[in-house]
């Protein structure tokens, strides 16, 4: 029995880590590529080919390569101002040493602080400044440097296309996936609004969690650009998802604000049942997307949902007839009627995210 649980809960995990367990191993084969590689070859400080191998590989072929070319060129912008200041500044002793490397370091460090992708610039300086090849002069031992890191690049980009490969659209799949899966939680949250207050914290949380997803896919988005560009894949551009996950977000923020105390009785009696029925219908829908997503599989129906939302506005246009809005408060009519715009925006949204879901589905 202890033994099936624990086949289980590992099972379940490695399920849920699908993605970190395959960067996992893209790391180690690319790491030890690198390392006989550069042995085969005869590089003396094989490390940094490894190291770049390492650092540059990403989740995905597209931001293993925008990784590659930010080192290299930082690599090269280091290495050529390193090997200036060691040729043109004297450090024969420590004060003058401290002095080349004060050279080496200030005009990159500002580059890398406007531009921290090119962080590495400054190292690479450092490192040709402070400790020198014992054998070659400057300019060799930044050309072995920069052979090093082209070598662990070129791994890096060989293993990602060959070992377990993961193009950046599918990234995008999945971290909209999750964020979908944190909207239908949000659903449940937000419907208890109906009869209680909401609870707030449980509200922010959720949606912390889903910027970080949204996070996540817009860095997959432009990842899936840079492999649109160099023609390794023809998957659809996916700025449109990140968009669409954007507008849903704020829809459901507003939702969230509309029904952030409870509407008085007489209003609840009438609308309790119809948007309940709504608030499960969409929560069904993003779990079913998220699905679909993870399957590669079309979008669901959005029949259900739309037919639940007429039947909510049915329910508020009697409640209008009733006269029972002349009687609310005017900060209760204004919550309603940004509950109908925001349930409107909201269902235009989800129309738009079945057209993206069917766009991945197809690629």
């Amino acid at each position: 029995m202890g033994d099936r649980l624990a086949a289980s809960f590992i099972g379940g995990w490695m399920g849920s880590h699908r993605a970190q367990l395959r960067l996992g191993v893209r790391i180690i084969v690319a790491s030890l590529v690198s390392y006989i590689v550069a042995h085969l070859l005869g590089f003396t400080q094989s490390y940094w080919a490894v190291l770049t191998a390492v650092i540059v590989m990403q989740a995905s072929v597209g931001g293993a390569l925008k990784a590659t070319i930010d080192r290299f060129v930082g690599s090269v912008g280091g290495a050529i101002w390193g090997v200036i200041v060691s040729l043109y500044v004297p450090h024969a002793d420590v004060w003058s040493l401290g002095l080349a490397l004060t050279a080496a370091t200030a005009p990159l460090a500002v580059v890398a602080a406007i531009h921290p992708t090119y962080r590495v610039a400054p190292i690479t300086a450092i490192i040709l400044v402070l400790a020198p090849s014992q054998t070659a002069g400057p300019v060799a031992a930044a050309i072995l440097r920069l052979e090093e890191i082209g070598l662990g690049s070129v791994v890096a980009i060989a293993v990602s296309l060959l070992v377990l490969p993961a193009r950046a659209h599918g990234v995008v799949a999945e971290a909209a996936g999750r964020v979908l899966s944190i909207m239908s939680e949000l659903m449940g949250v937000i419907a208890a609004g109906l009869t209680m207050p909401i609870d707030q914290e449980a509200v922010q949380s959720l949606h912390d969690l889903m910027r970080g997803g949204i996070g996540q896919a817009e860095t997959g988005a432009l990842e899936t650009l840079q492999e649109r560009s160099r023609f390794l894949t023809t998957a659809p551009d996916q700025e449109p998802m990140v968009r669409t996950l954007r507008r849903m977000r704020n829809g459901l923020a507003m939702i969230g604000r509309a029904v952030a105390e409870p509407f008085d009785k007489p209003v609840r009696e009438r609308l309790v049942r119809p948007a309940t029925a709504l608030s499960d219908a969409i929560a069904a829908y993003f779990r079913d997307a998220a699905t679909a997503l993870s399957l590669r599989k079309p979008a669901p129906s959005l029949e259900p949902m739309e037919q639940a939302l007429r039947d909510y506005e049915e329910a508020v246009a009697i409640l209008r007839e009733s006269g029972l809005t002349r009687k609310m408060p005017g900060e209760a009519v204004g919550r309603l009627f940004a509950l109908a715009f925001g349930l409107e925006q909201l269902h235009r949204d989800m129309a738009d995210l079945a057209d993206r879901v069917n766009e991945l589905a197809a690629s």
